[in-house]
């Protein structure tokens, strides 16, 4: 028999669309943060352009997603149940990447730090727009902070996102599991 409520924190659809809230707010403000201040954090040009806009990816992901669960459509949440293994996929390979060159780029991060803020003169040779000047808080936290703190966010990210693949396969599994019952109106009771 199968449990129709296992592993569920919330009730399936409406906890699943709070899920998916959740992960469109956090992807935008990652996102966001990534296209303005990733410059001062990763040091090859397109780089936190890719990362940031992998991160809006996901919102937009979300975003169908509480679309899909919000109108019960079963085509819509399986094609959901379709896109999020590959955004789980390029998540975890962003998360890798993200994680080295977070590692690789700390001395350039420390130069910032001891030259006020300065853009690495790499990154200005090669023209990247210094528009929003680098946070001091940045310097003030300190590189191992923000390397922990981008690896926790990352592990949290991957696992939030595991859990919406999960809830969006459970509700597709109970669309399907309701649409063959019957009633006491039919062949009987609920056989």
């Amino acid at each position: 028999m199968w449990c129709d409520n296992c592993l569920l924190v919330l009730p399936l659809r409406a906890g699943a669309m709070a899920w998916a809230v959740a992960i469109f707010l956090y992807s935008l403000g990652g996102g966001i943060f990534l296209l303005l201040y990733g410059q001062y954090l990763f040091f090859f040009n397109p780089e936190w352009q890719i990362f940031g806009g992998l991160g809006l990816g996901v919102m937009g992901v979300a975003a169908i997603t509480i679309a899909a669960l919000g109108t019960r459509s079963y085509t819509f949440a399986r094609a959901m149940q379709f896109v999020w293994p590959f955004v789980i996929v390029a998540c975890a390979i962003r998360a890798i990447i993200m994680v080295v060159e977070l590692n690789r780029g700390k001395d350039k991060f420390q130069w910032e730090c001891d030259n006020g803020g300065v853009l690495y003169w790499e990154s200005a040779a090669a023209n990247i727009s210094t528009t929003p000047a680098m946070p001091t808080e940045f310097c003030i936290v300190g590189f191992p902070t923000i390397n922990t703190s981008f690896i926790v966010a990352l592990l949290v990210d991957l696992g939030f996102q595991l859990y919406m693949f999960f809830l969006v396969w459970r509700f597709c599994v109970r669309l399907v599991h309701y649409s063959g019952m019957k009633g006491p109106f039919g062949n009987g009771y609920y056989a």
